[in-house]
């Protein structure tokens, strides 16, 4: 029986605000439930880099305020971009932006994101990492980019599936949709092996 069959008896929630998480879910087929958005810290203690994408879903699944129901599925996730030893957040200005863009470009860096399904009784997180190559970029590439796609609501200040993406990814080691933002495809089989 197909996962969306399945699922058919429970009620799947994403937990996300995430217009790229959105987008995947429905082309996955799957149908859910969007959660109203919520409050959580997302700090995170010392810890390998890889790990942290992980946490943070674990984190905002824990911080969801609504008693999951016994039908529910509950979906958080959350996505970093490694580079130079540190991770790269969600850009505060476009100064900002433009200096994590010339970080990343004309070199390898790793996506990770980490995710969590939760019932009422039961839990389950994983991670999926991406290696991503960007040729290198001039100055006028990266304010174009900047200035046209206000990157300020992603990790790493880009979207693979914009411009930059198109001309500037010379080649990736993992999942294109980790990516954007969820692994859907390996989502996809921990759901079966989920429910």
């Amino acid at each position: 029986m197909l996962l969306h069959e399945r699922l058919k008896p429970y009620r799947l929630i994403l937990a996300s605000q995430s217009p790229r998480r959105r987008e995947l879910l429905v082309g996955s087929g799957l149908e859910f439930q969007l959660a109203e958005r919520f409050e959580c810290d997302e700090s995170y203690p010392a810890m390998p880099l890889t790990d942290v994408a992980e946490y943070l879903s674990r984190k905002k699944s824990d911080a969801y305020p609504v008693e999951l129901a016994e039908a529910d599925v509950l979906l958080t996730a959350d996505t970093v971009v490694i580079a130079c030893g540190e991770i790269l957040g969600k850009p505060h200005s476009r100064d900002e932006a433009i200096a994590m863009l010339q970080k990343l470009s004309g070199a390898t860096h790793e996506v990770a994101t980490g995710v969590t399904l939760r019932t009422s009784t039961k839990s389950h997180s994983f991670t999926s990492v991406s290696k991503v190559r960007f040729r290198p970029l001039s100055l006028e590439e990266i304010e174009y980019y900047v200035d046209n796609y206000h990157p300020m609501d992603k990790a790493g200040s880009y979207g693979i599936q914009e411009w930059i993406g198109y001309v500037g990814i010379e080649h990736i080691d993992g999942s294109f949709y980790n990516v954007m933002g969820l692994p859907i495809q390996r989502l996809y089989c921990e759901l079966e092996r989920f429910i």
